[in-house]
């Protein structure tokens, strides 16, 4: 696939800060390892919705990181309250304890489980994840038919997650991107689905008259 420069050095940035994020991020039992790419500039969500999913976020991250401690490798993210839980846990049931954990955390209001029973992944698996990340995301912004920014992208084990309040048309696009790119195995959207009268803005109110002062 080709790229712009803008998009090479967007990709660039992006995994550096990608990888950084996953190396560091390993001492940690449960937040680090795949990438979630968040919005600023045209992301359909309310200011409060997202600061409603920030809060979420380290809400989840820090009762799992009690719970399990080094045992698991689990990330979180969350979009207009829809959690997505990815990662890695010894058993079975580990998985539905962190299902449960999460579903009970203030504002939540559903959960996606990608959770996998098995051992966590290496160091090299997390750098290949969001490296994948980051050529997704650059070649989002390399497209001229699809926003980027509207996607939270998370790889995780070469499957790549896609969050965000989008139209078909959108989504469509955005999933075909991804899976274009090297080493995807799998795309999993984890989307709201919109149409475009519903992202058309509410007509303004009309202004009430002034009533005219009485004599």
């Amino acid at each position: 696939m080709k790229y712009t420069k803008h998009a090479r050095l967007l990709a660039g940035a992006l995994a550096a800060a990608a990888v950084a994020a996953a190396l560091g991020g390993c001492a940690a039992a449960v937040v680090g390892g795949a990438v979630a790419t968040g919005m600023v500039a045209t992301d359909r969500r309310s200011t409060g919705a997202q600061l409603d999913d920030q809060n979420i976020e380290l809400r989840a991250s820090t009762s799992l990181a009690g719970t399990f401690g080094d045992r698991a490798h689990i990330n979180i993210t969350s979009f207009n309250a829809k959690v997505l839980i990815t990662g890695e846990v010894p058993t079975e049931a580990d998985k539905q304890q962190a299902l449960k954990i999460v579903s009970e955390v203030q504002g939540v209001r559903s959960v996606v489980n990608e959770l996998a029973a098995m051992p966590v992944t290496s160091l090299s698996q997390r750098s290949s994840d969001a490296l994948i990340t980051a050529k997704v995301k650059a070649s989002m912004v390399d497209a001229s038919d699809v926003f980027g920014n509207l996607f939270k992208v998370v790889t995780e084990r070469n499957t790549v997650y896609l969050m965000g309040r989008v139209t078909q048309a959108e989504a469509n696009r955005a999933t075909e991107i991804a899976r274009s790119i090297s080493g995807v195995q799998r795309v999993v959207r984890v989307l709201e689905i919109v149409t475009e009268a519903e992202l058309k803005p509410p007509p303004p109110t009309p202004a009430t008259p002034a009533s005219a002062p009485k004599t």
